[in-house]
């Protein structure tokens, strides 16, 4: 689940096994009625992580993510 810390967005990643992992440059997209926010680890990792409308929009208004397609 993405966590809002200092305005970015944190998941869990599957690689390294490690939570609250800050994501950079995300995209949030709409994906069969789910937001769901993709980007890189700081290693380069693929993560991502499934939030609610009003998170989503949050980090968007924040300036934290940016959209991507289904909005």
């Amino acid at each position: 689940m993405a966590t809002p810390t200092s305005g970015g967005i944190t998941a869990y990643s599957v690689k390294t096994k490690t939570k609250n992992v800050p994501m950079l440059d995300p995209t949030i997209d709409i994906k069969s009625g789910r937001y769901i926010a993709t980007g890189k680890d700081a290693a380069g990792n693929k993560m991502s992580a499934i939030m609610s409308k009003a998170t989503a929009e949050g980090h968007i208004a924040s300036g934290a993510a940016k959209k991507g397609s289904g909005w």
